[in-house]
């Protein structure tokens, strides 16, 4: 995509999204930001992933087989795997969570909360760009 391109989708995106009350409207440079931070974050965690779920086949591979290993040694290989399981897992969510903010971007639909269809709000989604709810509904969420 050209500079000029971007620069156009840009600012198409910037005045689509929804502002909260007392929100400025975006503004094409914000908008480019958070879709930099977007792909980023897509193309740093699909690097993570990939090496987590490489070292997660290793860790498989050794098997869970206990026969004349050390109890500590056996042990300590059960934490690694859950450790690396935990560690795809959570690359594999913002890897997920991303791919999702920018298609969202593209449809049109990013920036509202997918539970009371209210604007998220410049800030939130300055600091927390794959959010998908807005703070009161994510409060909600948690408590359950």
């Amino acid at each position: 995509m050209s500079q000029h391109d971007a620069e156009v989708r840009d600012t198409r995106i910037a005045a689509s999204l929804p502002v909260r009350d007392g929100d400025e409207p975006w503004t094409a440079e914000e908008v480019a930001e958070v879709i930099g931070t977007l792909q980023s974050d897509v193309t740093r965690m699909a690097r993570n992933l990939a090496a987590a779920q490489d070292n997660l086949a290793d860790l498989m591979s050794e098997g869970s087989d206990g026969a004349g290993k050390d109890p500590v040694d056996v042990g300590s290989s059960q934490f690694e795997r859950d450790q690396e399981m935990s560690l795809t897992h959570n690359a594999q969510l913002v890897y997920d969570q991303s791919k999702l903010a920018l298609k969202m971007l593209d449809e049109g639909t990013y920036g509202t909360c997918e539970v009371c269809g209210k604007p998220l709000g410049k800030a939130r989604l300055q600091a927390f760009p794959r959010a998908t709810m807005c703070v009161a509904c994510k409060q909600r969420e948690e408590r359950r």
